[in-house]
């Protein structure tokens, strides 16, 4: 049996968003019961060079949005990146995945093929979908989730590995 570019894309990526909104949740609960400014924790960074936890969300939202967006031949929609508090962090996470809802398996399988072309500052890069979704896409946006999820825990927030699978 192989597996979908679809299956392989939207799902995994929707369930970890909504783990996403659910961390972030439990730190906005964290910091109202321990009277902790959100900024601390909104503005936090494992070292100096590295974005802010606002930042790591941001980034996985555009990175699954530009990914299945690509894959499936349509314009990549533009969130502004604005966000300063959970609230707004949780609406750009909603957005997004009120986004992925729209797409339907046979938007994105068969992709696998597809020549997905990404325009840099050094020039552009040509993938193939599969390539594209395994060794960019996925890779990316787990990274930068998982980035936020380690921020919060260094931070205090009780979560753990449950909340980062969605295993409740």
């Amino acid at each position: 049996m192989t597996i979908s570019m679809y299956a392989a894309s939207v799902v995994p990526a929707t369930r970890t968003l909504k783990a996403l909104s659910s961390i972030l949740g439990k730190a906005q609960a964290h910091c109202e019961a321990r009277k902790i400014d959100p900024q601390a924790f909104l503005n936090s960074r494992i070292f100096p060079d590295m974005f802010p936890l606002v930042r790591q969300v941001q980034i996985a939202s555009d990175m699954i949005k530009g990914g299945v967006s690509r894959l499936a031949g349509v314009e990549i929609p533009r969130f502004d990146d604005v966000e300063t508090s959970f609230e707004e962090l949780q609406a750009r996470i909603a957005r997004t995945l009120d986004y992925l809802a729209t797409f339907k398996p046979e938007d994105i399988n068969g992709s696998e093929d597809h020549t997905i072309l990404i325009v840099r500052s050094t020039g552009t890069v040509e993938y193939t979908g599969l390539p594209y979704l395994t060794e960019q896409v996925l890779p990316n946006f787990y990274f930068h989730v998982t980035t936020a999820y380690n921020l919060l825990r260094h931070g205090g927030v009780e979560i753990g590995k449950k909340d980062f699978l969605a295993n409740h």
